[in-house]
């Protein structure tokens, strides 16, 4: 039982704030909330067992490998993949509990991985490193919903992403489109974990994998596009907009993983945006329909969930992060009229989401979004300190105005703080 769980309530038993009966009610409570709760380090250590295990059989298989015969090598290949197949299936059968269940679904596919390359070995199987790889994720997709695993969920994704920068990145003639299906495969898995445990662990690590590696694998589809950099502000805006529904804001910011990268991704891009070599090669640039057609679905999908957002009522307040993107592709369209507005307005964009950050953190206060929309800020005028002939002595006060402001902001947040305590304490004593 949790000895910090008792002394707290050790000392509401002497306060009479509780009775003993209710002390016990509380105690019995969470001794059956923990023994339904799954051991995580038994977990942990199941896992890393089933991974030690296999990599022992392998280094033993592969110390005596050139001596056996072709008949017995083959055997050898499947025996993995029939222990891991029976140990699924007695998981399953018999309901067993979650360690079991990983440790078997992670033994298994990796036993699936083995076996093939074995096998193309042995039997002299062409083949390369992509290939391979989307075989290996086939012919595991179904463990994800017959096992359940959470694990098996990640490695699923972690192959496919490999998979798709293997053969986009290092095969520049090639495009991965079966990413596509291989990452579709996992949706259904996904938003029912997300309408059922929302607040587990596996969500809140998938709601970071999963826009990390769609952020990964986009540039294998533009085959060296020149509107990479419009297609991944397009990206970071979906991704800004996905965090803001209903299901991911209600979270706590650091297991929102699509607020978190849709706006790093959006600032870092526009920073780049506001230097004068990126509108000046704007203007004389081609692409081709796949970029094209890649860019116009990425927007028109930002703002369909704009569109949603408004539609459900969930856009009370203005948000320059999600609208972001949006003033950039207009910017973008009027391109030929000259690189000076873009630059101007670009400039101001990335000014006014720092003051927009800033503005949050003060309304939350939340230190961590103030001081994020200051450096916003501080990034914008180092960057502007570089490309322009400003006075050394201009260029000074203004890095004094931003130190002052980081300080000046700090201690307003503070102060409300602080006053919004005594608020709520005097508010207290006059209810008692």
């Amino acid at each position: 039982m949790n000895t910090k769980l008792e002394k707290q309530l050790a000392e509401l038993l002497e306060a009479n704030i509780i009775t003993s009966d209710t002390a016990q009610k509380i105690l019995a409570f969470y001794h059956t909330r923990a023994q339904a709760k799954p051991n995580r380090l038994f977990t942990i250590f199941g896992v890393l067992g089933a991974l030690l295990s296999g990599l022992g059989i392998i280094l033993i298989i592969a110390h005596n490998w050139d001596d056996l015969q072709r008949s017995t090598k083959t055997f050898l290949a499947f025996l993995p993949l029939i222990i891991g197949q029976m140990a699924c299936a007695y998981g399953v059968f018999k309901n067993k509990k979650t360690a079991w269940v990983e440790s078997s679904a992670t033994f298994l596919i990796l036993a699936v991985g083995a076996t093939i390359s074995l096998v193309s070995q042995i039997y002299n199987i062409p083949g390369n490193l992509s290939s391979f790889l989307l075989i290996w994720t086939a012919i595991t997709a179904p463990f994800i919903y017959l096992m359940r695993s959470n694990l098996a969920v990640i490695i699923h994704l972690v192959l496919a992403t490999w998979y798709a920068c293997d053969l986009g990145y290092f095969y520049n003639s090639h495009v991965p489109w079966w990413y596509l299906l291989q990452f579709a495969w996992i949706l259904p898995f996904y938003i029912s974990l997300q309408k059922r445990h929302s607040e587990s662990n596996l969500a809140g690590i998938l709601n970071w994998i999963l826009p990390l590696s769609l952020v990964i694998v986009l540039g294998s589809f533009t085959n060296g596009d020149t509107l990479v950099l419009l297609m991944y502000i397009a990206l970071f805006g979906l991704l800004y907009n996905i965090g803001q529904l209903p299901l991911f804001k209600v979270q706590k910011l650091r297991r929102n993983g699509y607020t978190i990268m849709g706006s790093l991704g959006t600032v870092f891009l526009l920073t780049i945006l506001t230097f004068e070599w990126f509108w000046k090669d704007a203007i004389n640039e081609s692409f081709h329909a796949r970029g094209l057609i890649i860019t116009a679905l990425l927007f028109l999908s930002g703002i369909a969930v704009i569109g949603y957002l408004r539609l459900k009522k969930r856009l009370k307040d203005f948000n320059l992060f999600q609208y972001a993107f949006l003033i950039i592709g207009l910017l973008y369209l009027t391109k030929d009229l000259g690189a000076v507005h873009g630059i101007v307005l670009t400039n101001f964009l990335v000014a006014g989401l720092g003051l927009f950050a800033v503005r949050i953190g003060i309304n939350k206060s939340s230190y961590g979004i103030l001081n994020y929309g200051l450096l916003i800020i501080t990034v914008l005028i180092v960057c502007r300190f570089f490309d322009t002939n400003l006075d050394f002595v201009f260029r000074g006060i203004l890095f004094i105005s931003v130190g002052a402001g980081f300080f000046f902001a700090n201690y307003l947040l503070l102060k409300k703080q602080r006053k919004n305590n005594i608020n709520s304490t005097s508010n207290t004593a006059s209810h008692e």
